[in-house]
């Protein structure tokens, strides 16, 4: 990522941001839509040092010319666009495995652009691992792999992981599944419990998702054996080998995939709350620093999570705060509780808007695009 830095022109108070505000080392300030509310914020942000992606200043000048020419511009895409290609390409990478194409360089370039999307805004990618469309069941293995390696992403980074080890990581939770991909999707969408045959499947898919990569030409032995060893359990009683030590590559892909599946919507399964969730995989692991890492992460009202407001307000939470318990969110409705046009950004942390309690009609939520959410369309 090229970053340039910002001057006074570049950013309008009380007008959303066209672009990310990043600080010199390319670390996520302001995103796109947030508003710089006064002219102290401004200037202390500029104090401090503000840059902006070169591709994403470009973009913007684009627009401004096309607009200055009379001309309509063309809809940018936004995060939640891009996330959606992301999805669709890693389902045409997995199933492309064993074609003869060079699998393990196109796993290797679409693992550096996934890892610098979650970069651009570590928020959006956690909103849509949290909330998923009940619609796209059938479409649950893919969309797993993809937040099981951004949980991974975002746990090794805070556990202080070299990057090298992080791609690795990402490139192993890509991939963990590739076998059962279909199977999951089933499992997904008719709710129902594994047959004696779906099992044997399931305990298999570590070694066969192994073999399969070999075959490819995948030749690194750290991304093999985190794939191979991330159902296995220190001390045992894991699978398909029943290993009693563990790679710490495996270990971190396993917390994150139980942790993925735990708030995952299925059939028949409503998810668990990110509180419960966070306790059982903390209580599981045996209180793991690497789960503590991921449950840090997320937060405890993480993007994406539907919440009650003390004025009355339903909200969708948009951004982590400095407080767990204070997230950014937007509200969908009225004091009421009746649905509004318009979503209006609340910061919990101020008196009046504490959030009160999950709320649970998710189809409210459906209805409501989430670009609307975070400012990008009125």
């Amino acid at each position: 990522m090229q970053l340039l830095k910002l001057v006074a022109h570049h950013i309008k108070v009380g007008v959303p941001l066209p672009f990310g505000v990043r600080n010199e080392e390319g670390q996520l300030l302001l995103a796109c839509g947030q508003v710089v509310a006064s002219e102290a914020q401004l200037e202390a942000l500029l104090d401090r040092g503000a840059y902006a992606d070169v591709e994403e200043i470009k973009a913007w000048q684009r627009v401004l010319q096309e607009t200055a020419q009379g001309k309509k511009p063309e809809r940018q895409l936004t995060l939640f666009d891009h996330w959606a290609q992301m999805n669709r390409r890693l389902d045409q990478l997995l199933r492309s495995l064993g074609r003869g194409d060079d699998f393990p360089a196109l796993v290797d370039a679409f693992a550096g652009e996934f890892i610098a999307l979650v970069d651009r805004d570590p928020d959006v990618a956690i909103y849509g691992s949290i909330r998923q469309d009940p619609r796209r069941l059938s479409e649950y293995g893919v969309a797993h792999a993809l937040h099981t390696a951004l949980a991974g992403q975002l746990m090794a980074r805070r556990a202080g992981w070299a990057e090298e080890r992080v791609a690795t990581l990402v490139r192993a939770a890509l991939t963990m599944n590739v076998t059962t991909l279909d199977l999951q999707g089933a499992l997904a969408v008719h709710g129902e419990r594994p047959t004696a045959s779906q099992l044997a499947q399931i305990r298999a898919h570590p070694q066969q998702a192994v073999d399969r990569l070999r075959a490819a030409g995948v030749h690194d032995e750290a991304w093999l054996q985190t794939v191979l060893e991330h159902h296995e359990q220190p001390g045992g009683g894991g699978y398909p080998q029943g290993l009693g030590e563990v790679c710490e590559a495996a270990v971190a892909l396993r917390l994150a995939d139980v942790f993925l599946a735990k708030i995952s919507l299925r059939s028949g399964r409503a998810p668990l709350s990110m509180q419960e969730a966070a306790k059982q995989l903390f209580q599981q692991s045996g209180g793991s620093p690497l789960a503590a890492a991921l449950i840090k992460e997320y937060g405890i009202y993480p993007p994406g999570d539907f919440v009650r407001l003390a004025s009355g307000e339903l909200a969708v939470v948009t951004r982590r705060g400095p407080s767990a318990h204070a997230p950014m969110v937007a509200a969908i409705t009225d004091r009421a509780g009746l649905p509004t046009v318009r979503t209006t950004p609340r910061d919990t942390a101020q008196p009046g808007c504490q959030i009160t309690g999950r709320a649970t009609d998710l189809q409210l939520v459906l209805r409501v695009v989430p670009e609307r959410l975070y400012g990008l369309v009125g």
